[in-house]
């Protein structure tokens, strides 16, 4: 795990300046952002969704188009961390993630 910290670190000192904000901030497209967040070391497309989700619903960061690049996570409801504010959320992250399993296992059968 600290090498790939430590691989996101020198990503945002060699691509930002260290600065990790500069990776959403005056930027006024989701597709901007997300296109960002997945390159960056251990992201992807759904990990940028959901941290766009997390951007969004957390801290307000909403460039337009950023629904339709959070995807599901974007949506109301306990589907992610971007939806995690405090422990009673996160047991409910945690039981939807949970019952979405169960329902995939039971679709699989």
């Amino acid at each position: 795990m600290a090498g790939r910290v430590r691989k996101l670190a020198e990503a945002i000192v060699d691509g930002y300046d260290g600065d990790a904000e500069a990776v959403w901030r005056d930027v006024t497209d989701a597709t901007v952002v997300h296109a960002r967040l997945a390159a960056l070391p251990g992201f992807g497309d759904e990990k940028a969704s959901i941290f766009m989700a997390l951007l969004a619903k957390q801290l307000d960061v909403r460039p337009r188009g950023w629904k339709a690049a959070t995807g599901e996570y974007g949506l109301k409801g306990y589907r992610s961390i971007a939806d995690v504010t405090d422990p009673d959320s996160l047991l409910l992250v945690r039981e939807s993630k949970q019952a979405v399993k169960a329902a995939e296992r039971a679709a699989a059968d």
